[in-house]
């Protein structure tokens, strides 16, 4: 039987003991989706929106988690701002589940499950006073529920 060489061996050996560890590769993941509010609010800086508002009204009603209300300087900025809102949502991912009041354009709301958003004309807006009916602060819920 021939006998293996022993040089081979070493060397073998020698290699095994010098190989250089790699370090786990890291692999380039996407950034984390923006979440709703984000890209809403973002979506209404883009158009100018103005005295935007985001109410966090859970523990007040069921349907939403978060309202956001803004306001327009004409009917075709409330419009534009509402489509914009839309537009940005669905890039996103997140599906409105409704839109409202696009065809007069003084209020127009925008359902996108656990956030509603509102857009108006500043009149429309001080009539409605819905900052007054959904915006309580901590010790107004505290009041409210004894």
């Amino acid at each position: 039987m021939p006998q293996p060489n022993k040089k081979s061996t070493s060397k073998t050996k020698r290699t095994a003991k010098t190989a250089v560890k790699r370090a786990p590769r890291k692999i380039d993941s996407p950034p984390p989706p923006p979440s709703l509010l984000t890209v809403v609010t973002d979506a209404l800086a883009d158009m100018k929106a103005l005295e935007v508002k985001v109410l966090d009204v859970r523990g007040l009603t069921d349907i939403a988690d978060c309202m956001i209300i803004a306001s327009g300087t004409s009917d075709r900025h409330v419009r534009s701002v509402a489509q914009r809102v839309v537009e940005k949502t669905k890039e996103a991912g997140f599906r409105p589940h409704g839109v409202e009041g696009q065809q007069d354009s003084d209020w127009v709301l925008i359902d996108l499950h656990e956030l509603i958003v509102h857009v108006m004309l500043p009149r429309v807006r001080e009539f409605y006073g819905l900052e007054k009916l959904w915006d309580m602060t901590a010790t107004k819920r505290a009041a409210a529920r004894a």
